[in-house]
């Protein structure tokens, strides 16, 4: 199979493999050459793929969407990681998590003082 990892800026990764193991909102699934066309929502987490080497490799993906088509695997997510080892990636990705966590806290913070705002305006037009 063909693996790609496309990122929104650049192509990632363009493999060749033999399995690509993934997870989605319904837990864990492996994909090999034989496998049925497939499409799926991918969660934040670990996707290992092995080589015709039978080496596995890792990579932490955020999510994204997962496509096989025939003999191509194509993976589209925001962000991925490459790490030396399973347990680097788990800490990217946990990284990652707080990371988005943060973004999020400030966003609807920044959301709830527009709205705020916008309330005490329409509050001071009323009374005018």
């Amino acid at each position: 199979m063909k693996l790609k990892i496309l990122l929104p800026a650049e192509v990632f990764l363009s493999e060749e493999v033999t399995k690509v193991v993934a997870e989605a909102e319904n837990g864990l699934f492996c994909l090999m050459p034989q496998h049925v066309d497939f499409t799926t929502a991918l969660v934040p987490g670990v996707l290992s793929y092995s080589t015709g080497s039978g080496e596995d490799s890792y990579l932490a993906v955020d999510i994204g969407t997962l496509v096989k088509k025939g003999s191509d695997v194509l993976v589209s997510t925001r962000s991925a990681f490459r790490g030396p080892e399973l347990g680097h990636l788990k800490d990217v990705v946990i990284a990652q998590f707080r990371e988005i966590d943060e973004r999020e806290k400030k966003a609807r913070t920044a959301v709830a003082r527009l709205e705020l705002d916008l309330l005490r305006r329409f509050m001071e037009i009323r009374h005018e």
